[in-house]
């Protein structure tokens, strides 16, 4: 524990004490329960120990705790700009003023703010009240619990950052206060599974290729995802097809792409990176070539921030054709980089009927807009031929008087009897007209 504080503890506060503090604190540190966890969640309850260490009795007049989380971004424009400040100079410093000639632009969220007191004098903590800390190690444990509204999940950029942090104070008396900061990750959970992400994404795009009028043909490129959102690690499979009917050799490719956006002021800043890829084979002219699931891995990134209102953190896949001498055609497909994986179940049954309504929407140009209704029998059936097939029927009181019993007995009695045999002889053939009598006129 010890050789964890030492690399957290900070230096002290310089001046005329610098020499004296140092001969009393030895270490000033915070250490969390749970070291090795990846982060918190909203409600969760975040705990842990502030760890001090004097080389001698030492009065103090409190020992405070302050655990903060909130989003900021800072940037400015103009001649003269300098360089963004880093995230952590961004969290611990305060506001400072900018060239003249530029303009610096901020911006502030807060999403936690805690405060406790873990040691502290009786009295109206003046100087002439304190308590004394004896010389060797000493323990504050503290704990607090994290909002139960949604919060946002940890992230450094370039322009801006979400952080969370404790910071412990050691206020002495008649000397300067010497403080400690310590960052815990906060996760915000995506679920990938929701029937948005596991809808499936494709598009396509055309290029002619060629200078003024003298072209020397299109390039087709069509691209699709199986769903829209995935998890760290996971690989997504692309399926694409390119057809390359110019002259030139081209090259397909595809990549990662993060995209964050900060808004301060009404003003906003982006900072693209690409942070993975995957090419395929040469195509030459008048060749196409598919990819049938070619696989791109996603590398440990930061997921996807849409629930910020002063930072957005968004993914895209594009695919691309790299074409010698032109101007390359790319398709981009939204991606959603979730915390929750794909379990497999639940969204199958909708993977599969949109795969297979994709598959299908063919049919839906051969098949007119209304069936057509099926012709009528007497249309198609002369008279000699109905009344040659028709048999004639008698009227029930002849029939009676023939079978010597009623009809319905009749009916009874046949039933339940099996129905005849199948045969391909016709009983009632009709003369074809090879069979057909000839009359052979004689001139």
């Amino acid at each position: 524990m010890i050789a964890i504080v030492d690399l957290i503890c900070k230096s002290l506060t310089g001046g005329d004490y610098k020499g004296k503090m140092v001969a009393k604190v030895k270490t000033l540190g915070i250490v969390f329960d749970d070291e090795q966890r990846s982060g918190y969640c909203s409600g969760e309850l975040v705990s842990g120990q502030v760890l001090v260490e004097l080389s001698e009795d030492m009065r103090v007049t409190a020992l405070r705790l302050v655990a903060r989380g909130c989003a900021r971004v800072n940037w400015s424009e103009g001649p003269g700009t300098a360089t963004a400040p880093s995230s952590a100079a961004m969290a611990t410093s305060s506001p400072s003023s900018s060239s003249s000639s530029s303009r610096s632009f901020r911006e502030e969220v807060e999403y936690v703010h805690s405060a406790q007191t873990l040691k502290e004098a009786p009295g109206d903590n003046s100087e002439e009240n304190f308590i004394t800390l004896h010389a060797g190690k000493h323990e504050f444990p503290f704990s607090f619990q994290l909002p139960q509204g949604p919060l946002v999940t940890s992230f450094s950029g370039k322009y801006g950052c979400i952080q969370y942090w404790v910071n412990a104070t050691l206020e002495r008396p008649s000397a300067p206060d010497q403080s400690v900061s310590r960052e815990f990750p906060v996760i915000s959970h995506m679920d990938v599974n929701t029937p948005t992400l596991l809808s499936p994404v494709s598009t396509n795009k055309e290029k002619m290729v060629g200078c003024w009028f003298f072209t020397s043909g299109p390039i087709a490129l069509s691209a699709r995802i199986e769903r829209k959102g995935y998890c760290n690690g996971e690989a997504i499979p692309i399926y694409a097809e390119i057809e390359n009917c110019s002259s030139r050799l081209i090259v397909p490719k595809a990549a990662i792409y993060q995209t964050v956006t900060c808004l301060a002021n009404g003003r906003t800043k982006t900072c693209r990176q690409r942070v993975a890829n995957v090419r395929g084979n040469h195509i030459g002219s008048g060749s196409m070539d598919t990819w049938n699931g070619k696989k791109l891995k996603i590398p440990p990134v930061t997921a996807s921030i849409l629930n910020c209102s002063i930072i957005t953190v968004e993914y895209s896949l594009a695919v691309y054709a790299h074409i010698p001498g032109a101007k390359k055609l790319k398709l981009e497909l939204p991606l959603v980089i979730g915390t929750i994986p794909y379990n497999g179940f639940g969204s199958r049954t909708a993977s599969v009927s949109s795969q297979f309504s994709m598959d299908m929407s063919w049919l839906s140009l051969a098949l007119p807009e209304q069936p057509e209704a099926p012709p009528n029998y007497a249309d198609v059936v002369s008279e000699e031929e109905f009344e040659r097939h028709t048999p004639s029927c008698s009227q029930p009181e002849d029939l009676e008087s023939e079978l010597g019993r009623p009809v319905f007995a009749y009916i009874q009695e046949f039933r339940f009897q099996p129905p005849p045999l199948y045969s391909e002889i016709d009983p009632h053939p009709t003369l074809t007209e090879e069979e057909q009598p000839r009359v052979a006129f004689v001139i």
